[in-house]
């Protein structure tokens, strides 16, 4: 970490601008001295959200409830508090459903395998949605989408759930809470935390159906204001024309 700081520091004498993602990793680069010139810090809330392919989407009325994790399934991104959580609900809450949507056994130290997935779902915990291109149908077709991660930089799947008009359950790291206001367009929950995320989760469960639709509306406004992909480009337009004097 020691010699990681002292690159940040050399590497950082030279840029004209420096564009960080979320406010606490922001934060902790100045406080920690890592700026060589700290007003040259910018916030760029993350890469942007195309809100006309990620279309809002009005939520299912049907009986059963269905959670989904989306993203490569890794440990850090808190699939086994994911699974915990779902062990303890499945019973109090027998209309609700556990899916996992993304690649496994990828090529990252904290991946998971498929037989520890099989695992699951031949417990019947968890249903396994294999991988997808498009990740719209599987938004849709959700009541909420949860990410339990132990940290981000802006998580594009919550950005995309926000946009399409998700309620999301989420934990109380940088990143996440970058996209998601608690008790506003999700829920916040404690990292690493399985009895704090189901007790999110049976409070989305429990929350009523006009209830969880007014979350839906403020996450799509939350992200239009936000998060929307042309204003990052723009930001990206404007900055070459003023280091190159070109008109994009």
């Amino acid at each position: 970490a020691q010699v990681a700081k002292k690159l940040y520091r050399f590497a950082f004498r030279f840029p004209r601008e420096i564009w960080f993602l979320n406010r606490d990793d922001q934060a902790a680069f100045i406080e920690q001295n890592l700026l060589v010139h700290p007003e040259r810090a910018r916030l760029l809330h993350g890469e942007g959200v195309d809100l006309e392919q990620f279309a809002f989407t009005p939520l299912p009325e049907r009986a059963e409830f269905k959670f989904v994790l989306i993203g490569r399934l890794l440990w850090d991104k808190g699939v086994a508090e994911y699974v915990e959580a779902a062990r303890r609900l499945r019973e109090r809450y027998p209309q609700a459903r556990f899916q996992l949507l993304g690649p496994v056994g990828v090529d990252n130290p904290s991946a998971i395998t498929r037989e520890e997935v099989a695992a699951w779902e031949q417990e019947g915990v968890i249903e396994y949605l294999g991988e997808a291109h498009d990740v719209r149908p599987f938004i849709a077709d959700a009541d909420c989408v949860v990410l339990p991660s132990y940290r981000e930089g802006v998580p594009r799947t919550l950005m995309e759930a926000s946009a399409m008009g998700r309620p999301i359950v989420t934990t109380d790291v940088p990143g996440c809470r970058e996209v998601v206001a608690d008790g506003v367009n999700g829920l916040l929950c404690e990292v690493r935390n399985a009895e704090s995320l189901a007790a999110k989760l049976a409070h989305m469960l429990d929350m009523s159906g006009p209830e969880r639709r007014a979350m839906a509306e403020r996450g799509r406004q939350k992200v239009a204001q936000e998060f929307d992909e042309r204003v990052v480009v723009e930001t990206y337009k404007d900055l070459v024309q003023k280091m190159t004097g070109v008109l994009l």
